[in-house]
Order: C-alpha cells, then sequence, then structure tokens
C-alpha cells in the first residue's frame, strides 16, 4: 500500500443523478479529504414520438468537456476515474458498439401494467426468491419485457446490454463490463449466486446473449482511452468500478449497519441499512424491500420512498403558473405555516407522474377526507412533514426485519441540505439524525476509486478519512407528543 504521508492523489468522480451531473474532483492529502467541483450540467429528458428517453449523447459531451477543463482547475494528473448514476436504466450496443437506441427513462410509459402482466407468468415469491430485489414497475426485467413485446427485434440486434454507468464506463476504456451494485437493481441477478439470473429471463423470453460480464465495486476496468486523455496527466488514468448505482456509492460513504439507519435523500429517499447477508423471507417480500448489491461483500438492505419529487414537481408546476419559488423560499414559507395539518403518502401511485403535481396533493387531501394546503408554504411542509413520517414507517419496518432498534438515523445527499426535513425526521423517528455529508455520493465514488487503487488499505479506512473530513450536523426529536399523534393517523393514508 502507498504511503499516505509521501503521496497525494486526485481522482475524478462522474456523479450523474435524475436532473443534474456533476464532475467532482476528490484530493487525498495527508489523510484529508476535500472535494471540487469541476463541472455541473443538466441532465435533461428528450420526448420522441411519445416517448421518454435520456440523451446520452449529451451526457457524455459533458463529461468529455469537463475531462478537458481539468487544467482551469490547476489539475494536470487523475489517480483514477469513476462513474455512478441512477439503477434499472439500460443501453443497448450493436454489433460496431453504436447505441441502437437512446435509452428510455425509467418513467417512460411503455412499462405501465407490466410488472402485472409479468406475474401472471412468474410469480412474485419466484422472482423474490432468486433476485431479491422490491417490485417497482419501472424495474429493469419489466421494461426489457416490454421491449421483447414491443420491439424484439431491437433485442434481438443487440451485441450488448450495459446499465447506464456502464455505458459510460464502455465510452471511456471500450470494456464492456457490468458493475454489480447497479447489476442487482435489474431484477434479474441472483443475489446468493451473484451472478447473472438467465433463468428468469429464459422464462419470460427475453434474450439473454447480450449480457456483459459482472465486475465488483472496486475493480480497475482499464485505462482512459487515449483520445480522450488529453492532457499528459491522463495517458496513464484507470477508470475504477466504484459502487456504480448511486445509492451505493452514497452508502460506501459513511457507516452504517448495526444501530444506525441511513437514508439517501435526493430526488428519491432510500431508507435502509448495510448488512453482510441479504435478508430473503416472505415478510422482506410482502414488505416490499429490497436487497441491493453493496460495496466489498455487503447488501443494502433498502426501501424506496418517493423523496424531494413531490416538491420538485410542485416547483415545476408553479413555475408553468408564472410563480417561481427556490427551495429556500419555500422553506421560508413552510416555517410560517402551522405545524401537521395534512399528510400524504408519498408513494402513492397517483404522485409518480402527475400532470400538476399541487393538484394531486389537493385530491389526494380530499380523497382521504382532509383539507386540501391552501399556499405553497402549506404544500410544502405537508411534502416534508409526511416524508419525515413516512421515513418512521420504514424504519420500523426494516426494524421488524432486522431485529435490530436502531438509535441514530444518517442522513446523506442533497437532501441533507434541508435543515427543516432533517430535524421533522428527527421528531417523527425519535431518533438522534447525523446531517451529511450531502456529497456522499461522490464521497463515497470517490472512496471505492482509493480501495480499487491502493491507496488506502481498505474500505473502513476509506470511510474513517471521510469521517474526519465531513463532520455531520445533529439534530435531536423535539415535540415527542404532537408527532406521535400525527404518526398515529398516518398509517391510515399508506397504500399496502
Amino acid at each position: 500500500m502507498t504511503n499516505l504521508k509521501n503521496r497525494d492523489f486526485t481522482f475524478l468522480a462522474f456523479d450523474l443523478g435524475a436532473e443534474s451531473g456533476r464532475a467532482i474532483a476528490g484530493h487525498l492529502r495527508s489523510g484529508k479529504l476535500s472535494i471540487e467541483e469541476i463541472r455541473r450540467f443538466p441532465n435533461q429528458t428528450v420526448h420522441d414520438k411519445g416517448a421518454m428517453h435520456w440523451d446520452a449523447s449529451r451526457l457524455w459531451f459533458e463529461m468529455r468537456s469537463a475531462l478537458q477543463s481539468l487544467s482551469l482547475h490547476n489539475i494536470d494528473r487523475l489517480d483514477g476515474i469513476g462513474v455512478d448514476t441512477w439503477g434499472v436504466d439500460y443501453a443497448l450496443l450493436g454489433e460496431t458498439g453504436a447505441l441502437l437506441e437512446n435509452p428510455y427513462h425509467y418513467r417512460d410509459a411503455r412499462t405501465a401494467g407490466v410488472m402485472e402482466r409479468v406475474m401472471r407468468e412468474l410469480t412474485p415469491e419466484y422472482i423474490y426468491g432468486i433476485s431479491g430485489i422490491q417490485f417497482l414497475p419501472f424495474n429493469t426485467l419489466y421494461q426489457l419485457y416490454a421491449a421483447a413485446q414491443q420491439s424484439p427485434e431491437i433485442l434481438q440486434q443487440a451485441r450488448h446490454l450495459l446499465t447506464m454507468p456502464d455505458l459510460f464506463n464502455y465510452w471511456m476504456t471500450g470494456k464492456t463490463v457490468c458493475e454489480y451494485t447497479n447489476a442487482s437493481t435489474t431484477q434479474f441477478l441472483d443475489v446468493h449466486k451473484r451472478k447473472w439470473s438467465t433463468e428468469i429471463l429464459e422464462k419470460l423470453r427475453i434474450p439473454t446473449h447480450m449480457l456483459a460480464p459482472l465486475i465488483d465495486s472496486g475493480s480497475v476496468i482499464g485505462p482512459l482511452r487515449p483520445k480522450f486523455a488529453k492532457l499528459p496527466g491522463l495517458s496513464m488514468t484507470q477508470v475504477i468500478a466504484p459502487a456504480c448505482h448511486d445509492t451505493g456509492s452514497a452508502f460506501a460513504a459513511v457507516h452504517s449497519g448495526e444501530k444506525v439507519a441511513l437514508i439517501s435523500s435526493g430526488t428519491w429517499s432510500l431508507l435502509g441499512t448495510e448488512t453482510r447477508k441479504p435478508v430473503v423471507t416472505e415478510e422482506a417480500r410482502r414488505l416490499n424491500f429490497t436487497n441491493e448489491g453493496g460495496v466489498c461483500g455487503t447488501v443494502r438492505l433498502l426501501k424506496n420512498i418517493a423523496g424531494m419529487w413531490l416538491l420538485e414537481r410542485c416547483r415545476h408546476a408553479w413555475k408553468n403558473q408564472g410563480k417561481e419559488y427556490s427551495y429556500s423560499d419555500l422553506l421560508a414559507l413552510a416555517t410560517a405555516e402551522p405545524a401537521l395539518q395534512q399528510f400524504v403518502d408519498p408513494d402513492d401511485p397517483s404522485f409518480s407522474l402527475p400532470d400538476d403535481m399541487p393538484r394531486a396533493i389537493a385530491e389526494f387531501c380530499a380523497k382521504t377526507g382532509q383539507t386540501a394546503p391552501s399556499s405553497a408554504g402549506a404544500f410544502t411542509r405537508a411534502v416534508l412533514e409526511s416524508l419525515a413520517l413516512k421515513y418512521r414507517y420504514v424504519l420500523e419496518l426494516l426494524e421488524s426485519l432486522t431485529g435490530t432498534k436502531f438509535e441514530i438515523v444518517r442522513i446523506v445527499g442533497g437532501g441533507s441540505q434541508n435543515d427543516m426535513l432533517n430535524q421533522f425526521a428527527a421528531n417523527a423517528t425519535g431518533r438522534q439524525v447525523l446531517a451529511g455529508p450531502s456529497e456522499a455520493t461522490a464521497l463515497g465514488n470517490v472512496a471505492m476509486q482509493m480501495v480499487g487503487t491502493g491507496a488506502v488499505a481498505s474500505l473502513d479506512q476509506a470511510r474513517g478519512i471521510v469521517a474526519e473530513s465531513f463532520s455531520p450536523r445533529k439534530f435531536e426529536p423535539k415535540d415527542a407528543t404532537r408527532w406521535q399523534q400525527a404518526y398515529e393517523r398516518f398509517p391510515k393514508l399508506v397504500k399496502k
């Protein structure tokens, strides 16, 4: 192992989310880690013939632009490059390595009703028993089933199927591989054998010839292609697979497990804990918990919660009405509103992709016998309080599955900057909340690059460096009686 005191390292993390992407440089100097934003860019969807796609070529252009701008930040060499993105979506490459179609967006309508059709062919018990993955209508399994029904010729032409981060790794290195943590989100990876479950695909008449070899997080994929290594210091730069699933990278950044539950907070809130073995029981299936691949042989036992999606779509609707609010504006307005008035289940299907999110929330309130919020501040408060109550609901389910009483809730990711939500989470759960780091995904990406290159001896050492370099903020529970009374109302609103 390289002696940290005698060597400085610089890594580049590409962190691509549903709304934006960033290139973040991580500088490891004398055992301390700092980060620097190199480039930030939007991730905009493309609508073509009524379908939603990702603009993969645009994202790739932005990534190449980030590499070309390193010298503007006085970075003349990189010790590694890593990519993490959202899960479930995929790209198909043809014989020449070109995209056969622009990758579909997981919210595209082609999967409507598909999960239910698959369930008529394979039982939920069978699929979950092999994959351990929660049932979400946009899982890769259902996307591929829809493709096999609607455009089977595309699947037959495909030489390789790559998940989204694997596509960018391929463009950087020319290597076609699938990283394990992101591959696990497809729902056709065998959680016990840690390999592709071709039997699930074959039973659904989905081709398997295009599945790429699996690699573990921390693996060296290969050197950056010469045509992208324009700076002399990039000529030997290795592309490293971090946890290529963004939630996997967020979990990699900090310690969880034992008495600590973790929420990766952003457009989605992923609440769970790190375990050594999957929990693939009938109760886990019934509660729709997922066993996603973690780093260094671990499992992320967690459940998806809709997260800041509701507020993002409220802002979008208000903007269309000529009322543009920043998040700080909305939090200030919410502070002036009375507490604990209206609640919604953030994961109600009506909030998946409504034309008008405030109207969808108002309709949910009317349907459940509640008065609808009457202002942007009241909508904001209702969304954030409901999220906090859903955190408690899912946390208690997690405790029932693991037999663990969690004493601390760790919130990381962009949502951890929302101190109103952090305090509500402490109030609702009755646990201490540790918030931050907000850049956990990029930090976890860098941490696994540190492990993969030998800059540190272990994941524990990498996490220790992150902890020393980025201290969390603490939130203690308040107003226990009022929040308990609110929680007694909340489970009646949750769709089972």
